[in-house]
């Protein structure tokens, strides 16, 4: 191009709230609740399936064999096929399976039709067979797609940012309850995501019109059907006054320590993800291995269950809180090391969500830390919770809504300090966080000027 031609000019920035005047956007509301009938009911069956074959892999087959109980090394045979299962399904189908959980929780566009039977594949051996991963990420993969694939098979050549739009809907409508609310649900998605400003609103509208329908869903299939809700809500939470200094002191500790701790989850998974990909089958195997001999290892030296290091830990967390006193606090200790280190070898391998482990670590290490003076086990719990969930996933604003919306009214009661623990680690978490390959190095610091020499006493 010659110094004479005129450059092009730039393109007018679109107008945000172009698509929310059109007579379209209101067809795509329209779409949005339609769709979020079937994204719901196929994410509740998911769910079930889920549990289902959960309760019949370590309980019901064993049985069936010919065992009088499930034998204390029954959690590798399941660990070896979900590694199998896995490692395969990242191998040879399209989308590895999903993203990657050692990366943390992502919602960056709607999966592709060809990489949803790979997600699916991948997230039923990881919740069914034993990982320490939770349903959260497929089914925002699982429930954004379908509805994107739906809408593009009801109409052909539909525009990118409808696609986009109904696509979050359908993520929406997926995890609607399986937070406990629809509201925490679209505030996942909306923190997760990094949306904002007008955007934002276009986008919020239809997510939250198919999460409310996805919520009726749920609790109509749970009417007639009675196999649960699957949602995250936390019972029997014992009462808390309001705090005092106490309190606020702990929230400082309790937020360096889930920082720390987070953060060294955080690098060993990635230092094994590294390696894990070298050779994905028999390292995913290996790391299968490795969750199930913490289980065998922790079920054998606690006279515990070895299902209390298994799965997520979204089911535990009422009988933790519940049973807590049958829990010594060497126990819990030994809990919070073998739960750590499964949570690492899954998140290095598995597909599936970082959630529920976060908090189920953080609730057993408040409840760990509330054996100490002037911290009640609401407040140790709560904030554990909402320390160790941001420590992970970098999210603040959901790891306080986590921490507090679910344990109901004593929630309210303990916001303030689990707001100062959140924030604590979420500062040092970002401080400890390693570099990203591939960033640039920090600019170099400008050489101090030097001086004026100084002009010379010239009085007598």
């Amino acid at each position: 191009m010659s110094a004479d031609t005129p450059a092009a000019a730039p393109a007018a920035p679109q107008d945000p709230f172009r698509l929310v005047r059109s007579p379209e956007y209101l067809k795509l509301l329209v779409v949005a609740a339609i769709l979020g009938v079937p994204v719901s009911a196929a994410a509740y069956g998911f769910l079930a399936l889920v549990g289902e074959l959960q309760s019949w892999t370590y309980t019901d087959l064993p049985e069936e064999i010919g065992f009088q109980r499930t034998p204390p090394w029954w959690p590798l045979p399941l660990l070896v096929v979900a590694g199998l299962l896995v490692g395969t399904t990242i191998r040879r189908l399209p989308g590895e399976g999903g993203h990657k959980p050692a990366e943390g929780l992502k919602a960056t566009g709607v999966a592709r039709p060809i990489d949803l039977p790979g997600i699916f594949i991948a997230a039923l051996a990881t919740l069914s067979l034993g990982a320490v991963l939770g349903p959260e990420a497929p089914l925002i993969a699982l429930g954004g797609g379908l509805a994107a694939g739906a809408l593009r098979l009801m109409k052909r050549n539909t525009p990118p940012n409808a696609v986009a739009v109904v696509g979050s809907a359908g993520s929406f409508a997926a995890i609607s309850t399986l937070l406990g609310s629809p509201l925490l649900g679209a505030f996942l998605l909306m923190e997760a995501s990094g949306l904002g400003g007008p955007l934002l609103g276009m986008v919020l509208v239809p997510g939250l019109l198919a999460s409310g329908v996805g919520t009726l869903v749920f609790i109509g299939l749970d009417a007639w059907g009675g196999l649960g809700t699957y949602s995250l809500t936390l019972i029997n939470v014992p009462p808390v006054s309001r705090p005092d200094t106490a309190e606020f002191g702990w929230a400082l500790v309790i937020g360096v320590a889930a920082a720390v701790f987070g953060a060294g989850i955080h690098r060993l998974s990635l230092w094994l993800q590294a390696r894990v990909e070298l050779r994905t089958v028999p390292a995913t195997v290996l790391m299968g291995l490795v969750v199930g001999g913490l289980a065998i290892a922790y079920a054998e030296s606690s006279g515990k269950e070895a299902a209390d290091v298994l799965y997520s830990g979204q089911d535990a967390l009422n009988p933790l809180l519940a049973g807590r006193a049958s829990y010594s606090v060497g126990v819990l200790v030994l809990l919070l090391a073998c739960k750590g280190l499964a949570y690492c070898a899954s998140l290095s391998s598995f597909r599936g969500g970082p959630i529920f482990p976060a908090m189920f670590l953080g609730g057993v290490g408040g409840i760990v830390l509330s054996h100490c003076p002037g911290l009640p086990v609401t407040y140790g719990f709560a904030m554990g919770i909402g320390a160790m969930s941001v420590a992970m996933l970098k999210l603040p604003m959901v790891s306080v809504l986590l921490a507090t919306l679910l344990l109901g009214s004593p929630g309210l009661t303990v916001m303030p300090v689990v707001i100062v623990a959140v924030v604590v680690s979420y500062v040092v978490s970002l401080r400890l966080a390693p570099t990203p390959p591939g960033s640039p190095p920090p600019p170099p610091e400008a050489p101090e000027a030097p001086k004026a020499p100084k002009a010379p006493d010239r009085t007598t």
